[in-house]
């Protein structure tokens, strides 16, 4: 018998739901406890969204907005005395080159204290609380002109014309750098008083770039600098101590991470981000700590079998004897505290998806998304002993509607497959797999059979990643569930969270040992009576796009597959993307020239002459981690093949869409990707996407934009 989805009641959740959800980010524990700052995002309309600082009390009480909603705020800093809060924020330019503002905390008008040519970022108060270090992307022509310590009046930058590259790797995200380096900065605060101008000073110089400022005691301020012969092509950085007074800089230390951080203590101890080089992108990021008064290095989380989550920086506790780190684990992202010198880690937060963190003089301020909302602030005691809710920027929107509970299941792998650790050792078969099936919130028990449901099969990205119950993909499960799919999604050899071993099993090879991982867990699923085994449908993004264009190339159990942002030519891919080339060489162990056959082999578009699944394939004009000339070459085979096909091209968005494009593409995104499914769907009274107008049963969308992509398929 067929699920038919229940209407009335409560309302479900919508792919459109995405206009009425708020995200924060950010927070930060005031210095006397009473208080934390943190961002608040909602989408504004189609294209831009509204980011501003709000402050929420640790005594109880709604949040209060405390910077006003012009331009995008982000970054909140309180002063050593909090006194002031400082933030970066676009508002009053016209472009998006943010600027650092201070503004008192007791009241009063923020004051612009920059105005440089290659925006704010990285913001850290020194000591005093009388400057405040920042970093800044700022080309040779910005640092001889001094455009990066004032924009002259009238000055408007232009894009080059031609655009002549002389880096390995020239862009990222979705931007050119044009020659720009990050280099740290220093601005001393003049104050309010007229005439008291704020003046900013340059650190660092060179052609090379400068990550992570931190503070040490006085005038000493610490951050990593990228070295070796082409800085761009490495991943080594040493640590540098730069006295400020008399203008020295000391290189400490040299060591290896593919993103360096940096966190200084009073003393003299700089933890910072360590790993091992060799293939490294099969390694666990790690965190050191060197003591200059030593001159040792101590691994500070040597008994962590887990990598350091690369969006949450670590973060010294008060006492300076403990590091606090996020690490994702078994499917959620804990807040750990290990000893500086090495020891036992403790969760302080053991639950949920924790999305950031800071560490006050006596609590713990996280953002924390879990199954039954998409995030909100909360603070805990330094060991975890008590947790405080501080915000539920959602309640009246999930009071109104009905959110499904995941249920989470135990797998051991499938297939023949032998993975291989990093150092060479075979895995044995039979590993557990942690998986997760959704279903409507209406729907009875799986196991029943007195209904059945279509199968909706989500692959995560990475590959090196986690997904949980909870972060950002919370919004999209949901919404599917609601349509009446049953939602799959697993952690498959290869994901973090599990080990170093299970992390690196997938060297060498992506597809065939994921494809063993995720066709375990549809198996799992589809024996409960409640799934239709013959309607399985799947999708992914970056990775996950990957694999979805592997396994319709390799096995004809999907009725159709939407495939996002994805990697299919890994020699294209080495080619045109930005730093992620670092992929191939660590987990394939090669690069187009010593193995072109052996990337062309386990890459997805050598085997679209095998599909027969209908494909979407979904890309971002701007995205440099995945170009879309990889998508383009996957389409175009699945074209001459007679697949049914679809290439729909985002104009203005990266590689972040999904998590933070324009929320009209946020929202089309995901109706496209339901739209498919429903067109192949025998639960669904729907049209194939291909027979109906490019916009019918969209909400939101760029119609005339992905015109041209959608013609092509003769529309």
């Amino acid at each position: 018998m067929r699920y038919e989805a229940v209407r009335g009641g409560m309302d479900t959740v919508e792919a459109a739901d995405y206009f009425d959800l708020a995200f924060p980010s950010d927070p930060r524990v005031a210095p006397d406890g009473e208080s934390v700052a943190f961002v608040r995002t909602v989408p504004s309309d189609d294209e831009t969204t509204e980011s501003t600082v709000y402050l929420a009390s640790t005594g109880g009480g709604d949040p209060r907005r405390f910077t006003v909603a012009e331009g995008r705020d982000s970054e909140p800093r309180f002063s050593p005395s909090g006194d002031r809060l400082a933030f970066v924020s676009t508002r009053g330019g016209d472009d998006d080159r943010a600027q650092l503002w201070v503004v008192p905390t007791d009241g009063g008008e923020a004051r612009q204290v920059t105005d440089v040519v290659g925006g704010v970022s990285g913001v850290a108060w020194g000591p005093a609380g009388e400057r405040i270090a920042f970093l800044q992307e700022a080309s040779a022509e910005d640092r001889e002109s001094g455009r990066d310590l004032a924009v002259p009046e009238g000055f408007e930058p232009e894009d080059p014309d031609p655009r002549v590259i002389d880096r390995t790797v020239y862009r990222a995200a979705q931007r050119y750098f044009d020659g720009t380096r990050s280099h740290v900065y220093v601005v001393a605060l003049g104050g309010d008083a007229p005439g008291n101008d704020d003046e900013v000073r340059r650190v660092t110089d060179g052609d090379v770039d400068f990550r992570s400022p931190s503070w040490g005691g006085g005038d000493t301020l610490y951050y990593a600098e990228e070295v070796g012969a082409d800085p761009d092509d490495s991943i080594e950085y040493a640590l540098v101590a730069h006295d400020l007074a008399s203008d020295e800089a000391d290189r400490l230390h040299r060591t290896t991470a593919s993103m360096p951080v940096v966190a200084a203590t009073a003393d003299g101890r700089v933890a910072h981000t360590s790993q091992e080089p060799d293939r490294a992108s099969l390694r666990p990021t790690e965190l050191h700590v060197f003591d200059r008064e030593s001159g040792e290095v101590a691994d500070a989380t040597a008994a962590l079998d887990r990598s350091l989550g690369y969006d949450v920086d670590p973060q010294w506790g008060p006492d300076g004897e403990f590091l606090y780190v996020t690490a994702a684990d078994a499917g959620s992202v804990p807040v750990w505290r290990v000893p500086w010198a090495g020891g036992d880690p403790e969760r302080v937060v053991a639950d949920g998806h924790v999305s950031a963190v800071d560490v006050g003089s006596d609590l713990v301020a996280f953002a924390r998304s879990e199954w039954d909302h998409p995030g909100d602030v909360f603070v805990a005691t330094k060991g975890g002993g008590e947790t405080n809710r501080l915000t539920r920027l959602n309640s009246d929107y999930l009071d109104g509607r009905a959110v499904a509970r995941p249920e989470e299941l135990r797998v051991e792998t499938g297939g023949d497959v032998a993975p291989t650790t990093a150092d060479g050792e075979a895995a044995a078969d039979g590993t557990e797999l942690q998986v997760w099936v959704l279903t409507p919130p209406s729907f009875g028990d799986l196991n029943d059979g007195d209904e059945q449901l279509p199968l909706v099969v989500e692959v995560h990205g990475g590959p090196h990643a986690m997904w949980s119950t909870a972060g950002t993909m919370w919004h999209e499960f949901q919404t599917l569930a609601a349509r009446g799919y049953a939602v799959f999604w697993s952690n498959p050899r290869g994901s973090t969270g599990y080990g170093e071993a299970f992390a690196a099993a997938i060297a060498d090879d992506w597809g065939a040992t994921t494809a063993a991982d995720v066709l375990a867990g549809v198996d799992s699923v589809t024996d409960r009576p409640g799934v239709d085994a013959d309607q399985v449908f799947l999708t992914g993004g970056s990775f996950g796009g990957f694999m979805a264009a592997w396994l319709v190339g390799t096995t004809d159990r999907f009725e159709a597959a939407v495939s996002q942002r994805g990697v299919y030519d890994l020699v294209g891919f080495y080619g045109s993307t930005d730093a992620a080339y670092k992929l191939v060489e660590g987990d394939f162990g090669a690069t187009p020239w010593d193995d072109h056959g052996g990337l062309w082999e386990k890459s997805p578009v050598a085997y679209c002459d095998r599909v027969t699944t209908p494909t979407l394939v979904l890309h971002s004009d701007e995205d440099y981690r995945t170009p879309a000339n990889t998508a383009e070459l996957f389409h175009r085979g699945l074209r001459k093949h007679g697949v049914d096909t679809r290439l729909v091209r985002y104009p203005r968005e990266g590689h972040e869409l999904s998590r933070s494009g324009e929320p009209g593409h946020v929202v089309d995104r995901l109706e496209r990707i339901a739209r498919w499914f429903d067109g192949y769907s025998e639960y669904h009274d729907a049209a194939r996407a291909l027979d109906r107008p490019t916009d019918a049963g969209l909400t939101a969308g760029a119609d005339e934009d992905d015109g041209d992509a959608e013609s092509a398929d003769g529309e």
